[in-house]
């Protein structure tokens, strides 16, 4: 049995006020960083007519904020496991913060892309500190509890992010979806010393510059290869050089953890089957989990010709959806059949709701042709996204929660920027528009997209069941 499931049965203390105020802290933590992903995106074309920018200037305001949070994500959470996680976690909200304020505030492109690259660094710092507190604070039958919360606020942030842009931008201008989220981080950083734990680092430890830099420029040229392939394609040169930059970046990056002294990820932590496997499922899982709201704002507006405040309010239902599972049926899911069975059930509801979202007649009816899609996406999302985590942190020792949490992140972001590139561009295919970015997806590249996507969802849902099917064996 995993580590995750054993210690699911595991019996713990009845948790106290403090305790409870610490998850609130660290799931509203994530909740900011999940919102800040998806909120700007809504306000793109308030930003875009304020500021004069292009096309590529208005893509750096995406883009540079991507990039700094996935390419930083498996540092941050190493450094979390070294130089103590409590301060990792308020260096994190206070980097946040500072970038939120400059982007907020700023009266030109290039401070804006600033504040966004500032913004994905603390969210880099924020997000594994605050996953990796969370598992050391809640050991035993407590963790499910606590992982099904931050499960539902990963979903709810990135969900309510497409709403609450779209109405903040038009009622009180687009500064004001930065500056939503300043009292949360600002209170984050000083709640902190009161309600979590000073988990000491590991003392002694040497910093491996060379392993970080290589690392860091691999997942940044990775996503930024991948964010590149629906405007350019993936024969272009920006694409091809990013690809060969990744993985140039990638061996580097293992001669060097073979040869130092004391690596930024002991390679021998990855031979765990559930690790190894782990990776793999949050890559495979974060491609048809993270693109999906790519795809349906995008069905909603070019598909549908929704306006973006009403397309906003049509994804509603998928926010309060992905919550109410996380909360309600996550935790008996976990408890009764473990996290590989939970995340597996998700990613074949995941599917099932991709393949409704493929029918796309013409004239489609919000009711009977979308709303019970979203629904089966809400929830295979909320019963795959956390039991991935656990699967990876289960075969990990607890010194090394934040290197788990990082490995997740890191591998759910790549997955993220490499789904949405092909996805888009497998839609554009099929819309015949390829080479030209500017002419609206069509109803049958919106299928073909759907579909795709639905069958990386059951790919990864039979690389989960490769590894049930190993444990069962390894039990006998």
């Amino acid at each position: 049995m995993s580590a995750p499931s054993a210690a699911a049965t595991a019996p713990t203390a009845p948790p106290t006020m403090r305790h409870r105020a610490a998850l609130a802290l660290l799931v509203s933590a994530q909740f900011v960083v999940m919102l800040d992903t998806s909120i700007v995106n809504v306000a793109l074309p308030s930003i875009q007519a304020d500021l004069a920018l292009g096309a590529t200037g208005l893509t750096w305001v995406v883009n540079a904020y991507v990039l700094a949070f996935g390419g930083l994500l498996l540092l941050a959470g190493r450094t979390a496991d070294v130089l103590g996680r409590r301060r990792v976690f308020v260096a994190g909200a206070i980097a946040f913060t500072v970038g939120t304020l400059v982007a907020g505030t700023a009266a030109g492109p290039a401070a804006l892309v600033v504040g966004r690259v500032v913004q994905g660094v603390g969210a880099a710092a924020l997000s594994p500190a605050a996953m990796s507190l969370l598992l050391v604070t809640f050991p035993g039958a407590a963790r499910a509890r606590a992982m099904s919360m931050w499960g539902a606020a990963s979903t709810a942030g990135g969900a309510t992010g497409v709403v609450a842009g779209g109405l903040l931008a038009e009622h009180l201008g687009w500064s004001s979806v930065f500056f939503v989220t300043v009292p949360v981080t600002a209170l984050a950083a000083v709640a902190a010393f009161r309600l979590l734990d000073p988990v000491p680092g590991r003392s002694g430890r040497r910093w491996d510059g060379l392993g970080a830099a290589a690392i860091t420029g691999a997942v940044v040229a990775l996503v930024h290869a991948a964010l590149a392939v629906p405007q350019h394609g993936w024969r272009s040169p920006t694409v091809l050089v990013g690809m060969g930059a990744a993985g140039a970046l990638l061996v580097a990056f293992v001669v060097i953890e073979r040869r130092v002294r004391d690596p930024l990820v002991p390679l021998a932590v990855l031979r765990p089957r559930p690790v190894s496997t782990g990776a793999v499922l949050a890559v495979l899982g974060g491609a048809a989990r993270a693109s999906t709201f790519v795809l349906v704002a995008l069905y909603l507006q070019q598909g549908l010709h929704l306006a973006p405040g009403a397309a906003g309010l049509a994804m509603l239902p998928t926010s309060l959806a992905g919550l109410a599972v996380s909360l309600s049926l996550l935790p008996r899911a976990l408890r009764a059949l473990g996290p590989e069975r939970s995340l597996v059930t998700g990613l074949v509801v995941l599917a099932a709701g991709h393949l409704w979202l493929a029918r796309t007649p013409t004239a489609a009816l919000y009711a009977v042709d979308v709303l019970p899609g979203l629904l089966l996406v809400a929830t295979g999302v909320a019963l795959s996204f956390t039991p991935t985590t656990m699967v990876l942190a289960g075969g990990l020792p607890k010194e090394h929660a934040g290197l788990a949490s990082g490995l997740s992140g890191a591998g759910t972001q790549v997955g993220a920027a490499l789904g949405t590139a092909t996805f888009t561009a497998v839609a554009t295919a099929a819309t015949f528009a390829a080479d030209d970015a500017a002419t609206p997806i069509g109803i049958d590249g919106f299928a073909a997209a759907f579909a795709s996507a639905a069958g990386v969802a059951l790919v990864t849902a039979a690389v989960g069941l490769s590894l049930l099917s190993r444990r069962s064996r390894a039990s006998r």
